[in-house]
Protein backbone atom coordinates (compact mmCIF):
# COMPACT_ATOMS: atom_id res chain seq x y z
CA UNK A 1 0.00 0.00 0.00
CA UNK A 2 2.56 2.32 0.50
CA UNK A 3 3.70 2.15 -3.06
CA UNK A 4 0.64 3.18 -4.10
CA UNK A 5 -0.15 6.14 -2.11
CA UNK A 6 3.83 7.28 -3.11
CA UNK A 7 2.46 6.36 -6.53
CA UNK A 8 -1.04 8.20 -5.79
CA UNK A 9 0.51 11.26 -3.96
CA UNK A 10 3.15 11.90 -7.30
CA UNK A 11 0.77 12.09 -10.16
CA UNK A 12 -1.18 14.11 -7.96
CA UNK A 13 1.50 16.77 -7.28
CA UNK A 14 2.44 16.51 -10.58
CA UNK A 15 -0.56 18.15 -11.72
CA UNK A 16 -0.17 20.94 -8.90
CA UNK A 17 -2.86 19.53 -6.06
CA UNK A 18 -1.88 19.68 -2.88
CA UNK A 19 -2.12 17.00 0.07
CA UNK A 20 -4.41 18.02 2.56
CA UNK A 21 -5.74 15.25 4.79
CA UNK A 22 -5.28 11.27 5.24
CA UNK A 23 -8.11 9.16 5.68
CA UNK A 24 -6.81 6.04 7.01
CA UNK A 25 -8.60 2.81 8.42
CA UNK A 26 -6.84 1.65 11.67
CA UNK A 27 -4.73 -1.82 10.07
CA UNK A 28 -3.85 0.95 7.01
CA UNK A 29 -2.17 3.07 9.62
CA UNK A 30 -0.30 0.64 11.06
CA UNK A 31 1.17 -0.32 8.21
CA UNK A 32 2.08 3.24 7.05
CA UNK A 33 3.40 4.63 10.23
CA UNK A 34 6.58 5.65 8.58
CA UNK A 35 5.11 7.41 5.79
CA UNK A 36 2.22 9.23 8.09
CA UNK A 37 4.90 10.46 10.60
CA UNK A 38 6.73 12.50 7.71
CA UNK A 39 3.39 14.19 6.68
CA UNK A 40 3.94 16.72 9.54
CA UNK A 41 0.57 19.25 9.40
CA UNK A 42 -1.45 17.45 6.90
CA UNK A 43 -4.69 16.50 8.47
CA UNK A 44 -4.99 12.92 9.33
CA UNK A 45 -8.24 11.02 10.28
CA UNK A 46 -9.29 7.55 11.25
CA UNK A 47 -11.90 6.28 8.61
CA UNK A 48 -13.11 3.05 7.29
CA UNK A 49 -11.72 3.56 4.53
CA UNK A 50 -8.18 4.33 2.44
CA UNK A 51 -8.57 7.94 0.92
CA UNK A 52 -6.47 11.10 -0.12
CA UNK A 53 -7.98 14.44 -0.11
CA UNK A 54 -6.24 17.20 -2.13
CA UNK A 55 -6.61 20.38 -3.52
CA UNK A 56 -5.47 23.49 -5.70
CA UNK A 57 -6.72 26.50 -6.70
CA UNK A 58 -9.40 26.57 -9.82
CA UNK A 59 -10.52 28.78 -12.00
CA UNK A 60 -12.78 32.19 -11.27
CA UNK A 61 -10.99 32.46 -7.78
CA UNK A 62 -12.72 28.70 -6.71
CA UNK A 63 -11.02 26.12 -5.09
CA UNK A 64 -11.12 22.53 -6.09
CA UNK A 65 -10.86 19.54 -3.74
CA UNK A 66 -10.69 15.88 -4.99
CA UNK A 67 -11.24 12.69 -2.69
CA UNK A 68 -9.08 9.54 -3.86
CA UNK A 69 -9.61 6.36 -2.75
CA UNK A 70 -6.26 4.42 -2.15
CA UNK A 71 -7.03 1.46 -4.65
CA UNK A 72 -5.34 0.17 -8.07
CA UNK A 73 -8.22 0.99 -9.72
CA UNK A 74 -8.59 5.27 -9.81
CA UNK A 75 -11.77 6.34 -8.37
CA UNK A 76 -12.17 9.98 -7.20
CA UNK A 77 -15.16 12.30 -6.17
CA UNK A 78 -14.55 16.41 -7.07
CA UNK A 79 -15.58 19.70 -6.10
CA UNK A 80 -15.18 23.16 -6.52
CA UNK A 81 -16.02 25.96 -3.56
CA UNK A 82 -16.65 29.57 -3.96
CA UNK A 83 -14.05 32.03 -2.57
CA UNK A 84 -17.23 33.12 -0.41
CA UNK A 85 -18.53 29.75 0.84
CA UNK A 86 -17.35 29.30 4.72
CA UNK A 87 -15.51 26.52 5.99
CA UNK A 88 -18.66 24.88 7.73
CA UNK A 89 -20.46 25.00 4.18
CA UNK A 90 -17.60 23.29 2.78
CA UNK A 91 -16.51 20.76 5.70
CA UNK A 92 -20.33 19.62 4.93
CA UNK A 93 -19.75 19.05 1.31
CA UNK A 94 -16.23 17.27 2.26
CA UNK A 95 -18.09 15.37 4.78
CA UNK A 96 -20.56 14.21 2.06
CA UNK A 97 -18.19 13.37 -0.09
CA UNK A 98 -16.82 10.86 1.94
CA UNK A 99 -20.03 9.09 2.77
CA UNK A 100 -20.35 8.26 -0.53
CA UNK A 101 -16.83 7.10 -1.06
CA UNK A 102 -17.77 4.79 1.70
CA UNK A 103 -20.76 3.60 -0.12
CA UNK A 104 -19.27 3.14 -2.86
CA UNK A 105 -16.10 1.01 -1.52
CA UNK A 106 -18.96 -1.02 0.60
CA UNK A 107 -20.67 -2.02 -2.37
CA UNK A 108 -17.06 -2.49 -3.88
CA UNK A 109 -15.69 -4.59 -1.69
CA UNK A 110 -19.25 -6.75 -1.93
CA UNK A 111 -19.57 -6.98 -5.72
CA UNK A 112 -15.74 -8.24 -5.93
CA UNK A 113 -16.73 -10.87 -3.06
CA UNK A 114 -19.24 -12.43 -5.14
Amino acid sequence: MNELIKEIVGVYLKHGWELRRVLLRPESRAELETWISALGEIKQEDAELDALWFSRPSHEQREAWELRLVAENPYALFETFEADESEEERENVRREMEARMREYSTKKVMSDEL
